[in-house]
């Protein structure tokens, strides 16, 4: 049967295929064929030392350069990617096509870009279900200028950067008091922090099947969920070990949009990402033995059954000898027409099968 040549370049995907039993759902260079549910949304933040402004439910079409006034910082969050507004935003802040395809290609590496004054890095907002027991992940994609930043979010239903508006409210914090590059540590700082909060799930997760398997609980289930926990550790270190990379691409920039004394804050969320990775690996190693573990529950157990079979088969041999050498086909059979011969039987073949269990227990065999 010949395989169609789309098909086979879908199937190149080995983790896609582990994790969801399906092939590569598309390419991360073509836009992918979706119904848009929503129009996208705008949430605009002006802000210096001394004041700030939020601006809701305003026209797209108010969105360009010139908005951005020098000596404030600007951040423009910008929910659900509906691609003719993305593309008519980009072209009114100056972002080469490239960058405005990246921005709507889901499934994208994360990375980090510097093209035309503007520097774009994309990397996964992950949450942990709880009701699946399931990692699922958010595209976000940041372009930093000059003094704005621009974040794009796939979804509109799920944030984590509550925490950075409500510091933007503050007069007194650092956030206020800095540039749009510091607004882009703070937003990278908070999605590396919620990693941590994804293991912290992954790892109770782990502490119950542990608890589950030395209990002896050694059932079908319990080996589905460790393989569908290793498959959601593997799925999480897929979209955290490269942003690593993206960290380290930033500290070593020579981009004038980041001051170079911000630099130790981002070092600060490399050292944070390396943990992470590190403990994924941990992760995946502690699920490697609880694999081991309940391989070896399951042997205990098959021990424990051919162990009291094999103890039943012993204790019912002397039976199976006495009435096979009673039921010999000769004439003269000791004790054969005796007329006390069954119960003589009987009884020997009682009083064996209680000796022998006196001299196992003796030896300490079970």
């Amino acid at each position: 049967m010949k395989m169609n040549k789309r098909n086979y370049l879908k199937s190149m995907n080995p983790l896609d295929l582990l994790r969801t039993k399906k092939v590569l759902k598309s390419n991360p260079t073509v836009l992918p064929d979706k119904e848009i549910l929503a129009e996208s949304s705008f949430v605009l933040f002006e802000y210096d030392a001394q004041a700030v402004q939020e601006f809701k439910n305003f026209n797209k079409d108010d969105i360009k350069l010139s908005r951005f006034k020098p000596g404030k910082t600007y951040w423009l969050n910008i929910d659900v990617l509906y691609p003719p507004t993305i593309e008519a935003i980009g072209s009114r802040i100056n972002l080469h096509p490239l960058l405005i395809e990246d921005i709507l290609s889901e499934n994208q590496r994360p990375k980090t870009e510097e093209i035309e004054n503007l520097y774009y890095c994309v990397l996964h907002m992950l949450y942990f279900n709880e009701e699946n027991n399931t990692v699922e992940s958010e595209q976000v994609s940041f372009v930093l200028g000059p003094n704005f930043v621009v974040s794009f979010q796939v979804e509109a239903k799920r944030d984590l950067f509550d925490p950075i508006r409500e510091k933007l409210k503050m007069a007194s914090t650092r956030l206020r008091n800095s540039g749009a590059d510091y607004l882009l540590y703070s937003m990278l700082d908070v999605i590396v922090d919620q990693y941590f909060v994804v293991m912290d799930k992954m790892a109770i997760q782990i502490e119950k099947l542990e608890e589950s398997i030395t209990q002896g609980n050694a059932e079908e289930i319990i080996m589905n969920q460790i393989n569908g926990l290793r498959k959601e550790v593997m799925y999480f270190k897929r979209n955290s070990s490269p942003v690593r990379e993206l960290l380290s691409s930033i500290i070593r920039s020579e981009t004038s949009l980041i001051d170079e004394k911000n630099n130790k804050y981002f070092k600060d969320i490399y050292d944070h990402i390396i943990q992470a990775n590190d403990l994924s690996e941990t992760y995946r190693d502690v699920i490697s033995n609880l694999r081991d573990l309940y391989f070896s529950q399951m042997n205990l157990k098959m021990n424990e059954v051919m162990k009291f079979l094999a103890i039943v088969t012993t204790l019912l041999a002397p039976a199976t000898v006495l009435g096979g050498i009673f039921g010999m086909n000769f004439e003269k059979i000791p004790y054969l027409h005796h007329q006390n011969g069954f119960w003589i039987a009987t009884a020997l073949m009682l009083i064996v099968p209680i000796f022998m269990l006196y001299y196992f227990r003796k030896k300490g065999w079970f």
